[in-house]
């Protein structure tokens, strides 16, 4: 606030020394109770040292008034806002007074003014509100000399208003400030029109910002009840993340409450630890591995999908070399399949029907028996706790973008890596040296191509988080947490069909 006729002595002498070119001032003299703040050679001092080097002026409705009368020595001295006197610029009942009472302060000497319109609440005819009911609006008019700007808000009511002048002006300065940088520096900035044309769009989107501050303010911080006007919410558009940089997947997604008890459940299966201690039942470890392996064409189809979504090629070679890493993970899935009998030909179907390669396709050809076309048939189904979670991760993949993708497809990725290290450490387990048959899958979960597969797939979801907001984490942590829960149901002893069972 420039409390005196002296203060604004030398802070107008400091700003022509340095040659200050960008000004936007905001005259605190009328305070909000309606108080004039400041004595009358502080007022004159201010009209004729500093609005004449200022780019931007912007008072409100009394304090208008008040440089108005100030500058008018003709004007009725004992006139106040809000008399029942015939409509004029000073005493205005309507917009166009106020637009005006606009062009009046511009003519004392700054190169543009915004007219703060909040003292006085418009009907929705633009005409000033005498009741409650009829507050529906409040309009901030620019006028630089040559045309008005006109940005119309909600009327809001809240007592949350503490600091809106001057959260207001220093918006604007900030928006010219940034508007200077992207144009390259002063030189350009000093022309007129590319100053002026910037100045409605700093202007409009700082009432937005000082707007949205008394939406989001809190009651319970600062004046509330009795206790006078509380701030506004300087914060509402900064967003912190919840993590720090690099630390998504520890720090917020596996310790969030959401996570964490479905994860334990996941990482630490009965079926895991059955598996590393040699103790599980053949039958459910054949019923596993084929299952499995239909899951893991879709997983690879998903990751497919996820490089199809990609707009950078590292991206898209990530997801080539998880591909590449989900083939070499089928082959021991085969290898595991034919030492318990089962053959690639009852779990690999590329299409509903085989071509025979050496047949000729006629029109007349029958489908089963001639023709060169004969029924491919997948002996092994997939259960429904396959068909659920893959369809899952590919109704994602369908219907949202790369990085849900990516959380659809991260509990299978992590959570076999952590359940395989589990095992691994378990005192209780059993190593193929010591006969235990299932051993080599935990190998596989801990050997190194696969943890740089883990870590590749960690990385790009650590980098691009960084990059949502915090509600689009929660709704990437939702879709987390369903795909973990389908994993859990996939390890469950119940999942899936009994292999001898199914086939057809």
């Amino acid at each position: 606030m420039l409390g005196s006729a002296g203060t604004i002595k030398v802070i107008a002498k400091a700003l022509d020394k340095h040659r200050v070119n960008t000004i936007v001032l905001d005259p605190v003299m009328v305070s909000t109770s309606g108080h004039q703040l400041l004595p009358g050679d502080a007022i004159r001092n201010l009209r004729e040292l500093l609005l004449p080097m200022t780019t931007l002026l912007t008072p409100n409705i009394p304090e208008a008034l008040l440089l108005v009368r100030e500058a008018d020595s003709d004007a009725d001295d004992n006139m106040q806002y809000g008399d029942e006197t015939p409509p004029t610029p000073l005493s205005p009942t309507c917009l166009e007074d106020l637009k005006q009472l606009a062009k009046m302060v511009h003519g004392l000497g700054p190169r543009a003014v915004l007219l703060k319109g909040g003292h006085m609440p418009l009907t929705t005819s633009y005409d000033r509100a005498t009741t409650d009911e009829e507050m529906a609006v409040t309009v901030d008019i620019l006028y630089d000399g040559a045309r008005f700007t006109l940005v119309e808000s909600p009327y809001l009511r809240s007592r949350n208003t503490h600091g809106t002048g001057c959260s207001l002006a220093s918006a604007i300065a900030a928006n010219l400030a940034t508007t200077k940088w992207r144009h390259g520096g002063t030189k350009l900035f000093d022309r007129r029109d590319t100053l002026f044309g910037s100045l409605p769009a700093a202007v409009r989107s700082a009432v937005h910002y000082v707007s949205v501050g008394i939406q989001t303010s809190h009651d319970d911080v600062g004046g509330s009840g009795d206790r006078g006007c509380g701030p506004i919410n300087h914060f509402h558009n900064v967003h912190t993340l919840p993590f720090s940089r690099g630390h998504f997947v520890d720090d917020c997604l596996l310790s969030d409450p959401r996570v964490a008890p479905v994860w334990e459940r996941y990482t630490r299966h009965p079926f895991v630890t059955s598996l590393a201690r040699g103790t599980l039942p053949e039958k459910l470890f054949k019923n596993y591995l084929v299952q499995d392996y239909l899951y893991l064409t879709h997983f690879a189809r998903t990751h497919a999908l996820a490089a199809y979504k990609s707009r950078s090629m590292d991206s898209i070679v990530a997801s080539a070399n998880i591909i590449l890493h989900i083939r070499r993970e089928m082959d021991l899935h085969l290898s595991y399949c034919e030492e318990f009998g089962i053959q690639k030909s009852e779990l690999d179907l590329d299409h509903d029907l085989e071509l025979d390669r050496d047949a000729v396709v006629t029109p007349s050809a029958s489908l089963s028996t001639s023709g060169g076309r004969r029924p491919a048939r997948r002996t092994k189904k997939e259960s429904l706790a396959c068909t659920a979670y893959s369809r899952y991760v590919l109704d994602v993949g369908s219907s949202q973008d790369w990085l849900a993708i990516q959380m659809a497809l991260a509990p299978c990725l992590l959570g076999y890596a952590e359940a395989a290290r589990l095992a691994r450490v378990d005192p209780a387990r059993k190593t193929t040296a010591q006969g235990n048959r299932y051993w080599r899958w935990v190998e596989n979960y801990v050997a190194e191509d696969y943890l740089q597969a883990v870590r590749a797939g960690r990385d790009l979801i650590e980098r691009h988080m960084t990059k949502q907001s915090p509600e689009r984490i929660n709704e990437l942590i939702d879709i987390f947490v369903r795909a973990t829960e389908m994993e859990v149901k996939f390890w469950d002893f119940d999942a899936h069909p009994d292999i001898d069972e199914d086939d057809e």
